[in-house]
């Protein structure tokens, strides 16, 4: 079996100094998508079949209004149909050998990567992402989609043996450790079921992708819904859609419904017939769903990430531009709205006014505007909800703290929600330390000792990812050893707290991000996807 490999497209082209074909790439296919996929109609998919509703969602894109699209809002009604038929391709789905699933999902990830640059267009159109944010994002689904392939075939479909040798001695009645005739033993792993997967908007192809794959590679049958309200990505959902289709992925083993989560997500949330929920969003939804299914007595396989509050600490004995490089990166690419976000960073005293100098400087140069432009590192936020946290939270900080830089909105031009990068100082008890703002605001405070640093960094209620910059090893295992936070990184130039690879880092979420403590791209992953079954046959 060949080893796993990255797809790391833009490290390629760096690599192979043909970085003006990525950006010709990228051009290209904006361009194709403005002439050729903005604008239509679209259904939804339910079985295979078209479906209408008879109301209707327009998209449009946050950087400029352009309209991306008209979608169904489906009701109860049509959550209930793709239900039925998920249900029903089921016995037919799980029964595929594992083999044929993982070439199927392969087939996925060829079709991806063909198609890699259109994609990446119009996931920046549809959600102000700049064009390396982008293209990472539709590697990050090809990864998904190859790694867990590869770990499906390498554990053979999830399947043990085991056997118990008859006895020379038999008795007349059985009791606990009774001798007895050989047992063949078999334990598989089995699907659920139906799973309703529902996605978030700021990673609508590689979260969505991963969740679904994780899914139907393990022989469950999915119901998918793209983030449809406030922050709409149903674009890209339906190109998930088409490119399962094309991998071969039968009628009604993925379903694609567009509509608000009231409706769909809760008759997924609430429906008998799904067995499982996979989601990625806030803790307030994830948390909710599970009180919702346990109060109608509902006992289902939730797979869910809830976010973060994502703290960096910055030692005296660290690299100062190390520690601005990765912070600036982890805080404010794609405006702050990654549940892995570094929204807290707890600096020395002894080299705070260093690092807020050298951090003001780095904010500053970021570009911000047209995300399809290359030069730009900030694009829109995704919606004037945001924009409204966004100024709230500058007005908080106004009276409980003080801005050091930024808090304001810009004028681009564009009809769209354009902001500075802001960093506040602000004391550890106040709520903008607490709360998951998916804005781009930085709260800083200081420490004195190493131990102060990681008691404020572990005081909240999520534990997603973490961040040290320190060259000292006793810091450096402090912080290993116990910080309470699923994704760690120490002394990472590239991003604090952001920028998990799959297959090399697992992405998970401890505490209040998330439940099962096990993560994404990693070896565990599949297995959440299905149950323990023991089948002793005795001879």
């Amino acid at each position: 079996m060949p080893s796993f490999q990255n797809e790391s497209t833009y490290k390629k082209h760096m690599e192979q100094g043909s970085e003006q074909e990525f950006d010709r790439l990228f051009d290209r296919a904006v361009e194709k998508a403005k002439a050729e996929v903005l604008g239509k109609r679209h259904g939804m998919f339910i079985g295979g079949n078209e479906l209408f509703a008879g109301v209707e969602l327009v998209e449009n894109s946050p950087i400029d209004g352009t309209k991306i699209g008209t979608f169904q809002k489906g009701s109860r009604e049509h959550a209930k149909q793709a239900i039925g038929a998920a249900k029903g391709a089921f016995a037919a789905w799980s029964a595929v050998d594992y083999r044929e699933r993982a070439r199927i999902m392969q087939k996925a990830a060829e079709v991806f990567r063909k198609r890699k640059f259109d994609v990446a267009a119009v996931l920046s159109i549809e959600n102000g992402k700049t064009r390396y944010e982008s293209v990472g994002e539709v590697d990050e689904a090809i990864d998904f989609l190859n790694y867990y392939s590869q770990e499906m075939l390498k554990n053979k479909g999830f399947v043990r043996k085991a056997k118990i040798t008859a006895s020379t001695k038999q008795v007349s009645a059985g009791f606990q450790g009774a001798p007895g005739n050989e047992e063949k033993i078999t334990i598989p792993l089995r699907p659920y079921g139906v799973f309703g997967v529902i996605a978030p908007f700021n990673f609508p192809i590689s979260i969505a992708t991963g969740m679904s794959a994780g899914a139907l590679i393990t022989g469950n049958t999915v119901v998918f819904k793209p983030s449809s309200t406030d922050n709409m990505t149903m674009l890209t959902g339906l190109m998930i859609y088409e490119i399962f289709k094309e991998a071969g992925v039968p009628n009604g083993v993925f379903n694609y419904i567009t509509g608000p989560g009231s409706e769909v997500g809760d008759e997924l949330v609430s429906s008998r017939d799904v067995s499982g929920i996979a989601f990625t969003g806030s803790r307030t939804t994830g948390l909710g769903m599970i009180k919702r299914s346990l109060e109608l007595g509902l006992q289902k396989a939730f797979v869910v990430e809830m976010g973060g509050k994502n703290p960096a600490i910055v030692s005296k004995k660290a690299d100062i531009q190390d520690a601005v490089d990765g912070i600036a990166s982890a805080a404010f690419g794609f405006d702050g709205q990654k549940c892995s976000a570094c929204s807290r960073v707890y600096v020395q005293e002894a080299i705070k006014e260093e690092f807020v100098s050298k951090l003001i400087d780095k904010m500053r140069s970021f570009k911000i505007g047209d995300p399809l432009k290359k030069e730009v590192y900030m694009g829109p936020l995704i919606s004037q909800k945001a924009m409204a946290k966004y100024k709230e939270s500058i007005e908080e900080a106004k009276r409980s703290g003080r801005i050091l830089y930024g808090g304001n909105a810009v004028s681009t031009g564009l009809n769209g929600a354009y902001v500075e990068p802001a960093l506040i100082e602000i004391p550890q008890e106040n709520r903008l330390m607490h709360e998951e703002l998916f804005v781009p605001i930085l709260s800083l405070d200081t420490f004195k000792k190493f131990d102060e640093a990681m008691q404020k960094a572990n005081d909240v209620e999520f534990g997603l990812t973490a961040g040290l910059y320190s060259k000292n090893r006793k810091e450096i295992s402090e912080f290993a050893q116990g910080i309470q936070a699923g994704v760690v990184y120490i002394n990472r130039r590239t991003s604090a707290t952001t920028g998990a690879i799959v297959g090399m880092h697992t992405f998970v979420g401890w505490k209040g991000s998330g439940l099962t403590g096990k993560g994404t791209g990693s070896k565990h992953y599949l297995q959440q996807f299905m149950r323990e079954q023991s089948i002793a046959i005795s001879r």
